[in-house]
């Protein structure tokens, strides 16, 4: 079976890009022959426009020269949709059917909110795809309002699952993802610092980049910086060590499809406080594989960090669970074959 896959840069930030890299790893397993095009990079404006030009004379002469049984494509909502319309339409042209895999986490600024002409044009974007991916139950839901239920299947995302053999976790925090206001990271040093003034004192790693100088002029104004360090965009290397070093994972995020770093937590036996939002509670079981609470809760995310930084044996004991949990449901295997098994239904 050939696939076209449309995806970012191998060095492109986010969770979209961690997907598509195990893709990459892992081969399909043989079944698939899979050609990669890239449409989107890191980069200068100029640099994003090369690249997505590139991208599409690429895809043209795949639809021309060597048409594919499938198209995949990777997209996000806001700039990602529109740079994907094109090769939705050249795979339409083409008579090849078209896989939209959404990863896009604010449905209500993307489409509830948008204005009629482009809810029209949504509609009529995702009304041409064969079938859309939707990263939980919940963002079908939302999805249904778009396309009729029959085009949206679910296929959440995977983790791989390190050996963890001979690792000593610390009493350490750990947030890893875009520093911004969407992954809660400005209620972070009001969270962090209701937790020291405890009287417990416990690092805390912020493993991203984005909005740093704003949030770290939060930590400042508090008096903070001292036991906060911001490591940067951790990859390979580097962010095992951070996973696995770390006892906490905190994550308040205000929107999520089925964030990666939460899963990537879970497989690390991490003990995790998060929010109440996206896939999230379908990962997780409120007190027991993680903490739970809702999007800018302030008191009760410190809480629930506070309480795990007191109790070592409730850190353990919950990040065993989210670790079981990740193995049991959501490994690469798992996650494969219910690609494959779509792959086969659209191509019939």
């Amino acid at each position: 079976m050939k696939i076209c896959m449309v995806v970012p840069d191998r060095l492109v930030k986010g969770g979209i890009a961690s997907v598509v890299n195990g893709y990459r790893e892992h081969d399909f397993g043989g079944k698939c022959e899979v050609n990669y095009i890239e449409s989107y990079r890191n980069g200068s404006k100029w640099e994003k426009l090369t690249k997505a030009l590139k991208g599409y004379l690429l895809f043209f002469r795949e639809m021309t020269l060597n048409k594919p049984d499938i198209v995949h494509i990777h997209s996000s909502f806001g700039p990602s949709f529109y740079r994907k319309m094109p090769f939705i339409y050249m795979a339409c042209f083409r008579g090849v059917p078209v896989i939209n895999h959404i990863h896009g986490a604010e449905f209500e600024t993307f489409y509830l909110k948008a204005s009629d002409r482009k809810k029209r044009r949504i509609r009529k974007v995702y009304g041409k795809c064969t079938m859309l991916i939707a990263l939980s139950e919940e963002w079908k839901r939302n999805l249904e309002s778009v396309v009729s239920p029959e085009k949206i299947t679910v296929i959440e995302n995977y983790c791989k699952i390190p050996d963890l053999s001979g690792t000593e976790k610390k009493k350490q925090i750990l947030f890893l993802g875009e520093i911004g206001k969407r992954k809660g990271c400005y209620d972070i040093p009001e969270i962090y610092g209701r937790v020291l003034e405890k009287g417990e004192r416990l690092p805390l790693i912020m493993a991203g980049d984005g909005e740093l100088a704003e949030v770290k002029k939060l930590f400042e104004d508090r008096d903070l910086l001292e036991s906060v360090s911001f490591p940067g965009w951790v990859r390979g290397a580097d962010k095992d060590k951070c996973l696995k070093e770390s006892g906490i994972f905190l994550f308040p995020s205000y929107y999520e499809g089925m964030p990666m770093a939460v899963l990537e937590a879970m497989a690390y036996g991490m003990a995790i406080v998060t929010t109440r939002v996206g896939g999230i509670p379908h990962l997780l079981e409120d007190g027991g594989s993680g903490y739970l609470c809702e999007p800018g809760d302030i008191e009760g995310l410190s809480k629930r960090l506070l309480e795990l930084s007191k109790d070592g044996d409730k850190r353990r004991k919950m990040g065993e669970r989210a670790r079981q949990k990740a193995i049991e449901e959501y490994s690469m295997e798992s996650h494969m074959k219910k690609l494959m098994d779509l792959y086969g239904r659209v191509k019939g």
